[in-house]
């Protein structure tokens, strides 16, 4: 299931919650399924994409990062085909939860327009790397990826929990897009040697050296973002608690600089969990009248 991808899952998720709260008064029902529904999606994507790489033999004895459970033998394809239609069931259930307990009903506009959201989501997460043309091997996996765990992730779980939108609202959006487009570069950075014989990615398409520079361009944009957002709210210093972070991502940027291959490994958890560190920094910089 890959658990240490949960948190970048639950980040844009947890911001667009944290935001919302500090602006309105959000139902603690709502707020749980929503961070659950988000982390069966990811698990969802990360059982399909286990299945797809081992069918494609993207996942062979020649890969630098984590041992895969198909690729390995640990668990069967016909395994992997029950648990993504196990993981996909429990998703759905996880979402129509979330959207009922927020609207009341499944018959309304909002609701239908969140229905139709989540069954976009979760044939995203599945068709990433399965299928007859699975987008993750033609170099579309960064434009899907800013689009679900930027975009629809901040902007989903505000709605949800707000029943409304503000413009704004596109800046810390933006920011967790950038930063998930970022984790996904680099790991297609450190498996560049492998994924070449199997897959398109951004990095094989532009050469190492200028998917660095985008991956310095995508944490450059993602603070621009938040730092706007603040900028463009009323002044409180408290709105800058993320500033925080600030280091685990300069630590980020030079280890991505310096390292390649089996090495550029360590910097995926890193830029994971300052993601995550960032985001609830963030939020809790806005929810801090509240305590």
């Amino acid at each position: 299931m890959r658990l240490r991808t949960i948190p970048l899952s639950v980040s844009g998720v947890l911001l667009g919650l944290m935001l919302a709260a500090a602006d309105f008064e959000v139902k603690w029902g709502v707020a749980i399924m929503t961070v659950l529904t988000a982390a069966c999606l990811q698990i969802l994507s990360n059982v399909a994409n286990e299945l797809g790489d081992a069918l494609s033999g993207t996942d062979n004895d020649g890969r630098l990062g984590p041992v895969r459970a198909v690729q390995s033998g640990l668990l069967s394809r016909k395994g992997a085909r029950r648990m993504i239609v196990c993981t996909g069931i429990v998703t759905a259930l996880c979402g129509l939860v979330m959207i009922r307990l927020s609207f009341g009903t499944f018959f309304c506009l909002e609701a239908l327009f969140l229905v139709i959201l989540g069954a976009s989501a979760m044939s995203a997460a599945v068709r990433y790397t399965l299928g007859k043309s699975p987008y993750g091997y033609r170099g579309k996996g960064d434009i899907y990826v800013f689009l679900f765990f930027g975009l629809a992730s901040v902007l989903g779980s505000y709605f949800v929990a707000s029943h409304t939108l503000m413009w704004k609202m596109f800046l810390p959006a933006v920011s967790m897009g950038c930063f998930s487009v970022a984790v996904l570069n680099v790991n297609n950075i450190r498996d560049m040697e492998t994924d070449a014989a199997t897959r398109v990615t951004t990095p094989i398409r532009i050469g190492r050296k200028w998917a660095k520079v985008y991956q310095t361009a995508l944490i450059a944009a993602g603070w621009a973002a938040m730092i706007a957002y603040s900028a463009l709210r009323i002044h409180d210093i408290w709105h800058y608690l993320f500033v925080l972070a600030l280091p685990l991502y300069v630590i980020h940027i030079i280890g991505v600089w310096r390292l390649d291959g089996r090495a550029l490994d360590k910097m995926l958890p890193l830029l994971v969990m300052s993601t995550f560190l960032f985001s609830v920094l963030a939020g809790v910089g806005y929810m801090a009248f509240l305590f």
